[in-house]
């Protein structure tokens, strides 16, 4: 849904005259010429303008957003708390209250000042650094009994210069160990890692004006919601725009994690899917293009990542990446080579697939049909060619064929689905529930349109399931919440991703301003922001829901209500659930997909709860072997009741295991897949000898 607003608000403020005029920092500072312009200032002042107006929340630009807006962009600059001094921020606090003005007179000054203070003690921290490198990691004791604080979110912050030396001096003492722990010798790492600090020195010395800028506005931005960003000229015009710029070229959308690029998700087809060998929440450290150097991007801003991984289709980039599996602190890392093409449209169509289950002694026969994402060719669509291809059309083809292999029901597969075409998502409900109201959307105004399918009576009245995941989002979330809401089919797996809100993109004078005007809610009046949809029976997910998730990202809109537009007949499923929930958990005990899943999931969750690791080489080698031991005998436990031969050790079956992934799993080797087609049959068995009596 991209709409464009009037263009008043930027009328009322580009007729200004008298602009604010800025004082420079000290004589012979080298960020001096880092000023705002006159273009900026009233791009700024359009931002106001536009966030007063047309934002969702229209929350009052106050005191209490300037705090937001500090605390943000102090976060955003130090999220560690590893540059600032307390006296740094002492002197910022003066303005921790002024933001709101500040911004409504069009004053960049003090955002621009705190930058520049970050500009020098980064640079005063890689000089350190370096410095350090210099007297040789040879001279580093791992024999001392040291340890490092690794979640300084909350931390104080340090006293003076001589506590943030401490505090690099045992980063870079972690660094130079995990590199070591991975296999590399001191000659490696020592060159790695100067390489790494004096190409970031480089970098900084290169920071223009703009950077500092889009940093500040975008912490202006970002105190309203995780999805209102401002994208400079650069940005706007190379980038397409997502949850956090989605990556045309390899198919994966990003997002910065302190000094790490994070993937948050895969583009269905996208190359990088297709390669089955990248993840959710896998770090990237090095890009290089083709056969060309691999250049260090640990510390780089997300954009500048994202420059060097977009280019030409048809050719190769190269992607070194600390797999998500890895143990924490474990830094050996693997190499992807992705050729760039563009995601085609038939690779992303809905497949079918028939899941043959023996359930009480009898065989059934289950149709499956995989939906990556929400499409529709909307060039063919609006050419009038009959034949265009859509998420409907291709799923109402593939149900007449099950129903030819007379199938006992259907199970639609959402995992993954990041979302799409919010038209296919209503009219793909109207395949299953016939005439009826599909999803609201609340605009700012309290507005609230009904989205509804015009179809008299269901294509599909069978069996139904819908199979979802923590990365089904957007138009799966309202598919699966119409199918919830109308007790339609039973909702399956694990709490979807939660964003529930509409972006628009609109132009001004200076790059451009994304920002959510709109909210989706479900025909039951629950949003489907924050929460996601429920499923009513879980599974253990493959991910950390902390980690990611809309309920992840800061500053992430509220879950809320508004009135139900429908009033549905009495819910099918409730009388069975806690049946259908009992036997699902007395088969799951002993699956070992499911064990595994969970098991490695709880290590996950307990690992990360350690927020001090040891400096020690001993010791931490030791942790690491008993990290391992613990990864290597839940995959053996698993491998075991499959009736599959062990492994010897982790790292052997990773490189063995890339080639033959790129096989799909039949239907019956997916253990979500089968259960879900298990609880399916319970509830058929159930109600229709419920229907006998």
């Amino acid at each position: 849904m991209k709409r464009f607003l009037p263009r008043t608000a930027l009328a009322l403020v580009l007729g200004l005259s008298a602009l604010p005029v800025f004082a420079s920092s000290k004589a012979g500072n080298p960020w001096d010429s880092l000023q705002p312009d006159r273009e900026q200032v009233i791009a700024s002042l359009n931002v106001v303008e536009l966030l007063k107006r047309h934002h969702y929340s229209k929350p009052p630009l106050n005191d209490a957003r300037s705090v937001l807006i500090y605390e943000g962009y102090l976060k955003m600059l130090d999220p560690a708390r590893s540059y600032f001094t307390a006296a740094d921020i002492a002197e910022f606090e003066r303005w921790k209250t002024k933001f709101d003005d500040l911004l409504k007179s069009g004053d960049l000054g003090p955002g621009f000042s705190i930058y520049k203070r970050h500009l020098d003690r980064l640079k005063e921290r890689l000089e350190f650094v370096l410095a350090e490198l210099d007297k040789g990691i040879d001279k580093i004791d791992f024999t001392l009994d040291e340890t490092l604080e690794t979640d300084r979110e909350n931390a104080p912050w340090a006293k003076d210069s001589a506590e943030l030396d401490e505090l690099w001096r045992k980063r870079l003492k972690d660094e130079v160990l995990r590199l070591k722990i991975a296999g590399k010798d001191d000659k490696a790492i020592q060159e790695q890692l100067t390489k790494r600090y004096k190409n970031q020195l480089l970098r900084l010395s290169q920071t223009r004006s703009e950077d500092i800028f889009q940093t500040y506005i975008n912490a202006f931005a970002q105190s309203y919601d995780p999805h209102t960003n401002y994208l400079s000229p650069e940005s706007a015009e190379n980038f397409d725009i997502n949850m956090s710029l989605s990556l045309e070229g390899i198919g994966a959308v990003l997002q910065s994690d302190n000094d790490y690029v994070k993937i948050v998700r895969l583009v269905p087809a996208g190359p990088a899917e297709k390669s089955k060998q990248l993840a959710p929440a896998d770090k990237i450290i090095g890009v290089a293009q083709g056969d060309g150097e691999m250049v260090d991007v640990v510390g780089w801003r997300l954009d500048e990542v994202v420059k060097l991984i977009r280019g030409p289709k048809g050719s190769v980039v190269r992607l070194e990446v600390i797999p998500a599996s890895n143990a924490p602190n474990d830094e050996t890392s693997k190499v992807v080579a992705i050729t760039r093409e563009a995601v085609k449209l038939e690779e992303q169509a809905a497949k079918k697939s028939v899941l043959k289950l023996e359930h009480e002694g009898k065989q059934f026969t289950l149709g499956v049909i995989e939906i990556p994402a929400f499409y529709l060719d909307f060039k063919a669509y609006r050419a009038g060619d009959p034949n265009y291809r859509s998420t409907t059309r291709d799923v109402k083809r593939l149900i007449d064929e099950l129903q030819k292999d007379k199938v006992d029901g259907i199970v639609i597969d959402l995992r993954n689905n990041g979302g799409g075409s919010l038209q296919e998502a209503a009219e793909l409900t109207g395949l299953f529930i016939g005439q009826g109201p599909t999803v609201l959307v609340r605009n700012s105004d309290g507005r609230v349109d009904v989205l509804a399918d015009e179809s008299k009576s269901p294509y599909y009245t069978g069996p139904l399931a819908v199979l979802v995941n923590r990365l089904s989002a957007s138009a799966s979330e309202i598919f699966a919440g119409a199918m919830q809401d109308y007790h339609r089919a039973l909702i399956l797996g694990g709490q979807t991703f939660g964003k529930g809100t509409v972006q628009t993109i609109q132009p001004l004078n200076h790059g451009e301003l994304k920002l959510t005007l709109a909210k989706f809610y479900r025909v039951s009046g629950q949003s489907t922001q924050h929460q996601g949809v429920i499923p009513d029976i879980e599974y253990p997910s493959v991910v950390d829901t902390k980690e990611i998730g809309e309920s992840a990202l800061p500053e992430a809109m509220p879950w809320d209500s508004i009135r139900p537009v429908i009033k549905p007949d009495n819910n099918p499923f409730k009388p069975f659930l806690a049946e259908l929930k009992a036997r699902h958990d007395a088969r799951v005990a002993q699956n070992p997909d499911f064990v595994f899943t969970r098991n490695r999931l709880a290590l996950s969750q307990e690992l990360m709860r350690e927020t001090t690791v040891s400096l020690n080489e001993a010791k931490r080698r030791a942790q690491q072997a008993e990290i391992e031991a613990r990864q290597l005998a839940m995959e053996n436990a698993k491998r075991k009741a499959k009736g599959e031969e062990p492994l010897k050790e982790l790292k052997k079956e990773d490189e063995d295991a890339l080639p033959a992934r790129d096989e799909k799993l039949k239907p019956e080797e997916d253990a979500y897949l089968v259960e879900t087609g298990q609880i399916m049959l319970d509830y058929l068995g159930l109600s229709s000898a419920l229907a006998k009596h």
